[in-house]
């Protein structure tokens, strides 16, 4: 009887959580942003000095068509200050970026694989532009989008996170399906309060607000953090675009949710205060149910998986019984979709997304393994841009 209702418990508990943080949260937020609808009060009129910040490690292949890129925003030229750091790039980056000096591009190399954290930290403290905008390699902006993000800044503001959008050319379509869901639920937030966390491919931040990290904090996630714990908000501009391609292979995009789980981890252990419902009982609300329980949902599946085949021996419910062949149809439509990624064939929508969605939490409980062992990932790999091209 015990263990009975110990399943019972950890079964309803478990797939609550679950469906918390991926339909009752979205859908609290949306019904927040109905009721509250927080409009900004910046003026669209005003073009501040920006400075456009641009991560590089060894990105030759793509580094000229993101300076190209820039070269096109929409933005007084007098403006915008255009500065790509290199972080101990071993290949043709930093000549290629040299190659658009007199285009008033700057190069800032900074030796020692220090990290992307480090080097924003660096180039933060050489430009003196009143918003700090930083941005991606692989980013393509749209040419507005340093306009749409600087109309957002309002008194309030100290940071404004731009709009990621996929191409799917390399066909982890999951990814962009999930991105989409992603970017709707940022649009809640912002209208309700404040973002979570920012977006590495297009966030902006005023130069007043920019708080240096540790070089291992992860900096779109901890920078917001800090921005919010110093009474600031995180808002939200779908209007300001950057594009990307897909990862290459579902191996890349393992590599890279891995890496961003371990280090959201260890920036979420250094600020236990913003978890608090009694500080901030809306953001701690926020924050627990958009990140932490989503990043714990390999655990919690898990937990489902285990109580609802141990309540079917118990019990023999019917109930208990559909649920479990549910769950065992959903692994299966997943295995489908890992063979047809395998394999190199295309997949429809029903079996690559449960791959994508099982795929991506198995990344996140290897970052939540490497939290537990005290393990991080301070550095970034770039990931090639041919790999995989046929995936699609």
């Amino acid at each position: 009887m015990v263990i009975e209702i110990l399943s019972l418990i950890t079964f309803w508990g478990a797939l609550y959580l679950l469906v918390h943080t991926y339909a009752v949260y979205p859908l609290s937020m949306w019904i927040g942003s109905r009721i509250r609808g927080r409009t900004s009060d910046a003026s669209p009129s005003e073009h501040p000095p920006v400075a456009l910040i641009i991560a590089a490690y060894n990105e030759e292949e793509i580094i000229g068509e993101k300076i190209e890129n820039c070269l096109q925003l929409v933005y007084p030229d007098e403006k915008l200050r255009i500065v790509v750091f290199s972080d101990a790039s071993s290949d043709r980056t930093d000549e290629i970026v040299k190659e658009y000096a007199d285009h008033g591009v700057e190069l800032v190399r900074i030796e020692g694989r220090v990290g992307k954290t480090a080097c924003q930290n660096e180039v933060a403290e050489l430009v003196d532009e009143d918003i700090l905008v930083f941005s991606d390699a692989n980013s393509m902006y749209e040419s507005d989008a340093i306009q749409q993000l600087v109309q957002n800044f309002g008194p309030d503001v100290g940071c404004v996170v731009g709009e990621l959008r996929y191409r799917q050319s390399n066909g982890v379509e999951g990814e962009s399906v999930y991105w989409r869901y992603e970017s709707l639920i940022k649009r809640f937030e912002s209208h309700v309060n404040s973002l979570v966390t920012g977006n590495g491919s297009i966030y902006a931040i005023r130069a007043e607000s920019y708080i240096p990290l540790p070089r291992d904090a992860i900096s779109d996630f901890a920078e917001p953090l800090e921005i919010v714990r110093q009474g600031e908000l995180v808002t939200y501009a779908p209007t300001a675009v950057a594009w990307e391609d897909t990862e290459s292979s579902s191996t890349s995009e393992s590599r890279r949710r891995v890496r961003i789980v371990t280090r959201c981890w260890h920036a979420i252990a250094n600020y236990p205060d913003l978890l608090n419902p009694i500080r901030y009982p809306l953001f701690s609300y926020q924050l627990w149910s958009h990140k932490l329980v989503r990043w714990l949902s390999p655990v919690l599946l898990f937990l489902v998986f285990v109580a609802s085949a141990s309540l079917v021996l118990m019990t023999g419910s019917l109930l208990y019984q559909l649920l479990l062949v549910g769950q065992f149809g959903f692994y299966l439509l997943a295995a489908i979709g890992a063979l047809a990624a395998r394999l190199e064939v295309d997949d429809p929508v029903v079996t690559h997304v449960p791959f994508y969605f099982l795929h991506s939490n198995y990344g996140m409980l290897l970052g939540l393994w490497n939290f537990v062992r005290g393990s991080n990932i301070v550095v970034w790999e770039t990931s090639s841009r041919t790999e995989g091209k046929n995936n699609s």
